[in-house]
């Protein structure tokens, strides 16, 4: 979102793009909430009219997933990675598998460690996490079995899941609503919101009742336990108000515009747009393995080392008006994050600086 006259395609890893209509119905909503008269930054969140809110994104969310009443959905703080504790300090008794595939996942189960004994199951570390390893397997003494679904330093994606003898735990920060999942292969899901989903400043955790029968014999702090959350609606303290109410107004885009299957179609389009683009040139090559490439983080670097033309590059993609295009440290070379409300048609205009060099 800009307020420059020229047009700015946002291709920022996170906080990312969010849909326009998010913004334009939360800055009625800051200005007068729900005809109270007061900005929903000032209202109760105990209020009839926040409460409402609330119940419509919980709604929202197990509509797009397709979530039962197994379920429990839960607004948090704190981010992933405040998950990356809470999980294994509910649920690892002995041992818990983890799938090691880039930076959130090592943190994870360096977090995990703390709690008991962690089995990395396979690991991609030792070609800088340029794919997703293909076997593995999960044992069935686990307490649970942990991995990410995307991984947006390194632009690859998890495409199939296992079925995993022991409960799944997915982090799907970067992912989610992009595609439709098997939610019967999982447990637990969460993700946090600054991706797809709404602005930073509140963690979904979307979590099947039968898990709390499975926590660990250990004091659990009031706030770090799901149960609590769950029984008091995500109210149990005060909630992140108001990237909530954009999540359900981000959310509510995502069903208007046809929900998972048409963003799925949509983030096809627009990977395979870039990506071709990518292969065609002599002078770029994408650093994730093919079938580990993920359609929300394309990674990309100069063919060899050179300073001069990432210097330029990232000068011609300025004048483009492309933003948030530099990649990460670890990787380098450039990043162009394409979460569903990014439209093709600023994919089209990276790829045409992309053709200009070559």
């Amino acid at each position: 979102m800009t307020s420059s006259s020229k047009q700015v395609h946002n291709f920022s890893a996170g906080p990312s793009i969010l849909a326009a209509s998010a913004f334009e119905k939360s800055i009625q909503d800051i200005q007068n909430f729900a005809g109270t008269g007061l900005s929903v930054l000032e209202v109760s969140h105990r209020g009839k009219e926040f409460q409402a809110v609330m119940d419509q994104a919980h709604a929202l969310v197990k509509e797009l997933l397709g979530l039962n009443d197994e379920w429990d959905v839960l607004f948090l703080q704190g981010g992933a990675s405040t998950q990356f504790y809470q999980i294994p300090m509910n649920f690892l008794r002995t041992k818990a598998a983890y799938l090691n595939t880039g930076v959130w996942a090592k943190k994870s189960l360096a977090e995990a460690k703390a709690y008991g004994s962690v089995d990395v199951v396979a690991s991609s570390a030792d070609s800088n996490f340029n794919h997703i390893p293909a076997v593995y397997s999960v044992p069935s003494d686990a307490d649970y079995f942990h991995c990410t679904s995307n991984n947006t330093i390194y632009g690859t994606q998890m495409h199939s899941f296992i079925d995993s003898p022991v409960p799944m735990i997915c982090d799907m920060s970067s992912d989610i609503f992009s595609r439709p999942v098997d939610i019967s292969k999982f447990s637990m899901i969460y993700a946090g919101a600054q991706k797809n989903m709404g602005p930073a400043g509140v963690t979904l955790v979307a979590i099947r009742k039968s898990m709390y029968e499975q926590v660990a014999d250990r004091h659990v702090p009031t706030m770090l336990r799901y149960s609590v959350h769950a029984e008091n609606g995500s109210m149990f303290n005060t909630p992140p108000v108001f990237p909530i109410l954009v999540s359900k107004y981000n959310l509510e885009w995502v069903k208007e515009m046809g929900g998972l299957e048409a963003m799925a179609q949509r983030n096809q389009a627009k990977a395979d747009l870039l990506y071709s683009a990518i292969d065609a040139s002599p002078v770029f090559k994408g650093t994730a393995e093919l079938d580990s490439r993920s359609q929300m983080n394309v990674c990309f670097v100069p063919q060899e080392e050179n300073p001069e033309l990432e210097a330029r590059f990232m000068a011609a993609c300025k004048e483009a008006g492309i933003s948030g295009i530099k990649g990460h440290r670890s990787v380098g070379g450039f990043r162009a994050s394409l979460y569903n409300a990014l439209p093709i048609e600023s994919v089209q205009a990276l790829v045409q600086v992309i053709q200009s060099f070559s």
